[in-house]
Formats: structure tokens, sequence, C-alpha cells
């Protein structure tokens, strides 16, 4: 609100008369702003947009599974198209319809439901035009981003907004946390999942999965780092690797005399339920009870904490856990193997 003061206001004539005729002719202009970042989002969508495809899954009535839409992502001209594992809903094949409406068949290359992402390879013989996956660390807040999918059905969508946070953390479907994921405000709406969200260098730095309900503005991406390491998994094995020792714990408070009896400064840790048998953890001497405090260094305060950081690079590798047994401290060697099934770490 301005502040209101007779002897500012002049008459039309007066002020009129006071105004240079060369400050009226270098008036700024605004058009040359908005045609700045209108190009900038043309170019993107001239860039990117072609190589948009809308993902359909056919329902299965044996696993009682509804088909689906959602979008997806050329990655490379032979065919490789990215998308999101709840959009394939654990489908082996797939139909795509590409940006110029032919359709085509996919297989199912690779799924990983614990990051949202699944690859596809176009079964058809086709040259496609591909996007490229940037480096989602070079993001910063505020950042133009462009997102491009079929929500709702409507094909070839285009938004746009900016990066609203970076480092987020979403829970997956199957209950792991999915890291580094970039929140922002272009809008999505289903559909849209599977899609590129764009940076204004016409690089794919994130795929779109997830809106909240009832909020405006609040949507998330899985952040293209993350993707890029999915599908050098996917590609070279199949699915995404990863290292297990072989307990089932939960969260819990460290009684505040033993942490200071200890000289911790970790408030909690992850209190082992249950071992499987013949497992690394069973071998290294682990029981049902013992707290874990750390891995290798790193300080495990929640069983979110410990699943982080059980990635494929421990596989076989001697791994020194931090654990209270009993009201002592100890250091554990444990050498972790392949997470062949579920729940437990």
């Amino acid at each position: 609100m301005f502040d209101f003061h007779p002897s500012l206001v002049s008459s039309d004539e007066d002020a009129a008369m006071e105004v240079p005729a060369s400050l009226a002719e270098t008036t700024p202009d605004e058009r040359p702003l908005f045609d700045a970042y209108s190009q900038a989002v043309v170019d993107v969508v001239d860039r990117v947009g072609p190589a948009v495809v809308r993902v359909e899954t056919p329902p299965d009535r044996d696993k009682g599974q509804r088909g689906g839409t959602g979008s997806g992502v050329v990655i490379s001209p032979d065919g490789l198209v990215l998308t999101n594992s709840h959009v394939v809903q654990g489908a082996s094949a797939v139909r795509l319809t590409l940006a110029h409406t032919r359709t085509v068949e996919a297989r199912v290359l690779g799924d990983d439901p614990h990051t949202d992402l699944a690859l596809l390879r176009i079964v058809d013989d086709v040259a496609l035009p591909a996007a490229r996956l940037g480096n989602s660390k070079t993001l910063r807040r505020g950042q133009l981003v462009v997102a491009i999918g079929n929500p709702l059905g409507f094909e070839s969508t285009v938004t746009a907004g900016v990066v609203s946070a970076l480092g987020r953390s979403l829970r997956s479907r199957t209950g792991r946390l999915i890291d580094d994921v970039i929140q922002t405000d272009a809008a999505l709406n289903p559909g849209n999942s599977g899609g590129p969200l764009v940076s204004s260098q016409g690089e794919v730095i994130g795929i779109n999965t997830a809106v909240i309900a009832g909020a405006q503005g609040i949507c998330f991406a899985v952040a293209s780092n993350t993707a890029s390491y999915t599908v050098s998994e996917l590609v070279r094995h199949g699915r995404v690797r990863r290292a297990f020792i072989g307990i089932a714990g939960q969260t819990v408070p460290l009684p505040r005399r033993l942490a200071l009896v200890l000289g911790l400064s970790q408030t909690s840790g992850v209190a082992i339920a249950s071992l499987e048998p013949d497992s690394p953890a069973t071998k290294a001497g682990l029981r049902p009870g013992d707290i874990v405090l750390a891995l290798d260094g790193e300080p495990v305060s929640a069983a979110d904490d410990l699943v982080r950081l059980l990635g494929a690079e421990r596989i076989g590798l001697a791994t020194t856990l931090a654990v209270i047994a009993g009201n002592e401290r100890r250091q554990v060697v444990v050498v972790p193997a392949e997470r062949t099934q579920e729940p437990l770490t």
C-alpha cells in the first residue's frame, strides 16, 4: 500500500510538461523479459517434447490390476525409455504412443520400485529423438524447470515452474526412502508420472513421480542422478543391486544414562528384532536386541539410514558396524551380500 500526499499530485498538464521527451521514449518495456521467458520454455519443449511418450499398461485380470496410463521419456535413440515403476505396475510389456501419434510396443527391461523407476525397451525398429539426462547436483532453488507429460489423458501437456527445494526424501511404495528428491511448483497431475522435469538447458534433471493430494504447487521428481545410477544398474544387471546383512530392525531411542556412560552424542539407533538364518549378520555374531549405531563410521540413527548405507558398492566388502551389545559398545565386522528378498535389511 502506498502513502498518499496531496503535494505529490500534479495535474495532467503539469505532468506532461515536466516529463522530458527522452525519458518517455526510454521507459522500460517488460515485453522483452516475458518474451525471453517464453522463448526459454518454447526452446525446451522443441528439444525435449518429441522424446516424451505416453505409456499404457494393459489390465491384468489374474493379478487384479487395472490398466493405466502415464508418461515416459526416450533417453537413447535405440529405444530406451525411462518412466515410473508405479506406471508400469509390474507389467512385462507396455504400449507407447510417440509424439507423432505412432503406437509401438515395448518390454520392461527393468523395474525398481525402491526408486519408483522403470526402464523400457521399444521392440519396434524405430529411430527416435532422445533427451539427455543432466546433472541434478548443479540445480539451484528458484531455477526454471519445465514438466512435459500426459496429465489426465491430455497428451503433450507443458507446465513450467521453478525448483522449490532440493534434497527432499520421499517414501516409495515399498517403504524405502527415495533420497535427493526435487520439489517443484510446476503443475503435475495424474498421468504426468514418469514424464521428464527439464532444465532451461534442455536436460532432463528429474522424473516426475508424485503430487500431494489437496496441495497446490507441491510436486516431486526423482533426481536425474538417481535415475542415471538406476538406469546403469538395470542395463547391466536387469535389477538394481543392493547389499543386505540379514536383519530386521526398528528405530529405538537410546537410554539417556547408557548414552552418557558410552559417550554417545546420538539419541537413537536401530535395534535388531530378528536375524535371517545363515545371513552375514548371523555369521558375524550379531544377536536380537543388539543396537546398531554406525556403519563404517556413518551414524545410523534410524532404520532408513541403514537401508540407505547398504548400497551395491558394499556387496562382498568387509564393513564395520558399531553396536551396543548388552551395556557395551562393540565393533563387529560383517560382509554384506546381495539382497535377494525384501523385508530384511
